[in-house]
């Protein structure tokens, strides 16, 4: 299953699915910067940067999680909170061009498959997850930590069944020996295992920055700040 890394590259999707996808991707993304410019603003446009920049380095480890098969983190769920699901989406997908137009990692014909999976699925799971866990957690260091950790670890499993869809509907590779519920399976479950160590780093790159900084937390504008909380033994 060498082709089973989330990072598609080229020749693992077939040419009408790639430019399909590569029009959801433009489309998805126009709408994404017009949306943006609402958010925008000092505090916004420099995190942007620094979540762009972090993410990149992360995308950069691959590694091997089980045989055949390599992943990554992905940096969606830890966008879409501190810098919000228009901007967060924006900030994976330049990670994901210069990835593939510089470094050849990823396919550029496969380039909007892999920005819909993992900028635009990925990053909209992650933010609707967020929005839903901090109507309901306390809004505490503890969490928000948990907010940061659920939303990677479904976000990097919704965006590795994406990629299942793309390769139902036009994958190459041959794997007649595997199901598509065989590869779902495998996905699922190499990328539950990537989405624990990126929930981990999310929530405390995420908790660390909302003890200190509370206003450049995207997730937590229009409400009160993070509070300490040491009925649970964590200081603020």
């Amino acid at each position: 299953m060498d082709a089973l890394a989330l990072h598609i590259s080229n020749g693992v999707l077939n040419g009408p699915v790639s430019a399909i996808y590569g029009v959801i991707a433009l489309v998805a993304l126009a709408y994404c910067i017009s949306r943006s410019r609402g958010d925008l603003d000092d505090r916004l446009a420099p995190m942007a940067g620094l979540v762009a920049a972090f993410i990149f380095a992360v995308q950069m480890l691959n590694f091997p999680v089980l045989p055949g098969v390599s992943g990554h983190l992905l940096g969606g769920a830890m966008a879409a909170l501190l810098v919000g699901p228009w901007v967060g989406a924006l900030c994976v997908s330049v990670v994901l061009i210069v990835q593939a137009l510089v470094f050849a990692d990823g396919g550029v014909t496969a380039l909007g498959a892999n920005v819909t999976n993992m900028a635009l699925v990925g990053t909209a799971v992650a933010y609707l997850l967020v929005a839903l866990l901090l109507r309901v957690l306390p809004r505490t260091p503890t969490g928000l930590g948990i907010t940061a950790f659920v939303a990677s670890v479904v976000a990097v499993v919704a965006a590795s069944q994406s990629f299942v869809l793309q390769y139902a509907l036009g994958g190459t590779t041959d794997l007649e020996h595997y199901s598509l519920g065989a590869i779902a399976a495998v996905m699922a479950g190499t990328h539950l295992l990537i989405g624990i160590g990126e929930g981990l780093i999310a929530a405390v790159t995420v908790v660390t920055v909302a003890k200190t900084r509370p206003d450049l937390v995207y997730a937590l504008r229009g409400l009160k700040p993070v509070r300490p909380a040491t009925a649970e033994g964590v200081t603020a």
